[in-house]
Parts: structure tokens; C-alpha cells; sequence
């Protein structure tokens, strides 16, 4: 069976494809979290990861079904039936790990786990409901595990602590351009916010057999200080005494990034061979009307909401690994991601094969390169009734399976 030779090798690739693989799964999820440093056995160790990321969904057979703020782009009906809705992204990731003697490991990292950018534009015919969303987070983590002997193998307990920033803006036509120029119509809802998230898990490992499991549980992170401002300074209510131009004012609400529970397996089938896989639920139903409201709200200074309506996503890996020599290694993996949109919105079932290789010219020195193609299946959005409310009843559209591409390269130096 496969030594420790095989499991510096093939584990290694394991963790990049992993990263390449969910790099666009469901929800806000970009990155995630990956605390797989962690277990390299070198006493010091650093790595840098980039993942670069091209979803190509695109929307057609779009309709404005609410007159109220404007049909089509332009407010009067003009704007394209088909637009693509998405834009390609990087996703970073840097950490260091530590032995602290026999028993204790720990590492610190920094990352992107959270994140969208849709951007079908102003020139089509559901801009009232969107013209550009973009949202932004930077992690930054502290992670430490005790081990000690158990049977033929070695038991861990996982536990440490995060920060997060979280940011984004929307876009989107909210009246119709009226003579008053240069004014557009256009309003913007910008927000951010931060919080602190704890993990805890257990881990198991044979390193003779290259076998791993672990279990690792990563909390919400609450951002009950989220604010920021909406802008309607570039439309004008219309009165019977003129236009009265829009205002910028200050907006509060909250909401929590997920908790999210994974379980990774992966051990020697024979020599040379590993065989991994891994299960990942991540509670994005908590998502689902977030309010913005100012302190007091008026007809000039109205409330305004972030419908999502996501349900929990699945995220589930299998993949086989390979070491050809001392220096190559190689894996392939198939992803399921179940969609979290609920009636509105594109994210639907995902499916992705993932290909990379490992590269070692020195015992201190690890090359990864890592790819991905998959499949963002097809579907509808429209009117949705949630606790009795309809959401979505700005536009409807539907979409066809669609292409999703990703690349990742990453160095690991152990000293």
C-alpha cells in the first residue's frame, strides 16, 4: 500500500483540486474556507493560491412585467430580450503553517470566501430589477490542532478563529428617466459590514496508508453593523409643482454569512493511488429578504431589500489521485453543487470535472496547476410567494445550460 512518499505527492494536488473544483459554487461561496495547510507534516510551511474563475450565464427571453418604475431599459421599452449576466473573478488565498513541537500545528491565512459580480447592464430589459451586483469579503483566520497517538494512527482536535469584511453595491432603474438632465433613473444601494466566526473539528489520520477523514464545523459570522447609504441623486420625483430631485442617505440592517459543515475522506487504494471525496452543506437559507431602512423612512427616503430567497447548498467531490515519480503527480474529480435560487435568480445545480497535476523539483519546493470545466444547468426566473409576499415580479427570464471554466496555480515552500 501507499507510504508518506505517496501522500506529500497526491495530497497535495487533492487540496488544489478541491479549491478549482468549488471555486463557483452556490450562494455567495467563491472560495470557502480550506484549512488543508494545516496538515502538511513539514515543521514550517507557506502557500499562495490563485484561482481565476469564467461562469458564462446568460439570461434570455427577458420580459418587464412591472410598468410602475419603467418598462425596459429606458423606462419607455427599450433594451435587449438576452444579456450575459456574469463576470469572471480571481480568488485568493495566502497562509503560513507551524509545528509547535510534537502535538500542536497551527496556521494563519488570508482569503476571499464570499463573492458575486453580476453585471448584465443598463441596455436590457430587466434593468429595474438589475444593473450591476457586486459583493466583496476578505477573511483573515488563525487555526490550530492538537494530535496525539490513537490505534495505527493519529487523532486531531481543530479549533480557531476568523474576521470578516463584507461590502457590495447594487445597481439598478428605479423610475423612469424623465426631462430633467443628466438625471438617469438610476439608484444605488451601497453596504458594508464585519464580524467574527469560530470553527472546531476532528480529524483522523494513517499516514502510512495516506488516509485522512476530518470533520470541521464553521459558524455564521453576523453582521449586525451592516450599513451604508442609498443614492437617488440621479432621478427626480416628478410633482405637481416640477421634479424634486432624488437623495443619498444613510441606511442599517443585518444579516450572517453561513455556517457551513464538511467532511473530507481520502486514503490509498494502492500503490501510487488515492481515491478522495468530500460532503459540504452550508446553510444559505438564512439568506433570504435582507431590509434596508433609514431611521425613519419617508417618500423620499424609502427602504429597500436584497431578495435572495437561497436555500442550503450541497456541495459533494469525488476524484481519483496519482503519483507518476518523485517529482509528478496527478488527479481528476467530478463536483455536484446543488443551486440555492428558489424561483428568482440563476443559480441552479452545477457540474464540474476537474483536472490538475503536482510538481515537485525539490523536497521544499511544490508546484500545483489545476483546471476545471463544467456545467451551469438550465432554468427560469420569475414571480416567487414567500411567507406570503411575491418577490421577483420585476422581470422573468429563463437560461439554458451554460459553460463554466476555471484555472488555478499555487506554491507551497516548506522549511
Amino acid at each position: 500500500m501507499a507510504r508518506s512518499g505517496m501522500k506529500q505527492g497526491i495530497l497535495a494536488i487533492v487540496a488544489g483540486m478541491l479549491v478549482v473544483s468549488t471555486a463557483h459554487a452556490g450562494g455567495l461561496e467563491r472560495s470557502g474556507y480550506n484549512i488543508d495547510l494545516l496538515f502538511d507534516p513539514s515543521d514550517y510551511a507557506a502557500e499562495a493560491t490563485a484561482t481565476y474563475v469564467n461562469p458564462q450565464r446568460d439570461l434570455e427571453n427577458v420580459t418587464d412585467i412591472n410598468p410602475a418604475n419603467g418598462i425596459g431599459s429606458n423606462g419607455i421599452g427599450g433594451g435587449s430580450t438576452s444579456v450575459r449576466d456574469t463576470e469572471s473573478y480571481w480568488a485568493p488565498r495566502i497562509g503560513v503553517k507551524a509545528g509547535l513541537g510534537d502535538s500542536f500545528d497551527c496556521m494563519a491565512d488570508y482569503s476571499q470566501p464570499w463573492g458575486a459580480h453580476s453585471n448584465p447592464g443598463k441596455n436590457w430589459m430587466g434593468a429595474n430589477d438589475n444593473i450591476e451586483t457586486k459583493v466583496e469579503s476578505d477573511n483573515y483566520a488563525a487555526t490550530c490542532s492538537y494530535k496525539w497517538d490513537l490505534g495505527p494512527g493519529i487523532i486531531r482536535v481543530i479549533g480557531g478563529g476568523f474576521y470578516q469584511e463584507v461590502s457590495g453595491f447594487k445597481d439598478r432603474l428605479v423610475a423612469p428617466a424623465i426631462a430633467v438632465a443628466p438625471l438617469s433613473g438610476i439608484g444605488r444601494l451601497e453596504l458594508e459590514g464585519d464580524g467574527w466566526g469560530w470553527r472546531a473539528g476532528i480529524a483522523y489520520e494513517i499516514p502510512e496508508y495516506a488516509m485522512r477523514a476530518s470533520l470541521v464545523y464553521n459558524s455564521e459570522v453576523d453582521l449586525d453593523n451592516l450599513s451604508g447609504f442609498i443614492d437617488l441623486t440621479q432621478f427626480a420625483f416628478p410633482t405637481p409643482f416640477g421634479p424634486i430631485r432624488g437623495t443619498k442617505y444613510d441606511v442599517a440592517g443585518s444579516a450572517s454569512m453561513p455556517d457551513s459543515l464538511e467532511l473530507k475522506v481520502q486514503s490509498g487504494i494502492a500503490p501510487g493511488w488515492l481515491a478522495f471525496g468530500s460532503v459540504k452543506w452550508t446553510d444559505w437559507s438564512q439568506l433570504q429578504v435582507l431590509r434596508f431602512c433609514p431611521a425613519t423612512a419617508s417618500p423620499l427616503t424609502p427602504c429597500t431589500s436584497l431578495d435572495l430567497l437561497y436555500r442550503d447548498g450541497w456541495t459533494v467531490t469525488g476524484g481519483v489521485g496519482h503519483k507518476f515519480n518523485d517529482q509528478w503527480s496527478g488527479a481528476v474529480s467530478l463536483t455536484w453543487d446543488r443551486g440555492t435560487s428558489t424561483g428568482i435568480g440563476a443559480q441552479t445545480d452545477t457540474w464540474t470535472l476537474g483536472t490538475g497535476v503536482s510538481y515537485t523539483p525539490t523536497e521544499n519546493v511544490e508546484l500545483r496547476f489545476a483546471g476545471a470545466v463544467g456545467i451551469l444547468t438550465s432554468g427560469e426566473s420569475g414571480p416567487t410567494t414567500h411567507n406570503g409576499e411575491v418577490f421577483g415580479d420585476e422581470v422573468t427570464y429563463d437560461f439554458d445550460n451554460d459553460f463554466v471554466g476555471a484555472i488555478s496555480t499555487s506554491l507551497k515552500v516548506r522549511f
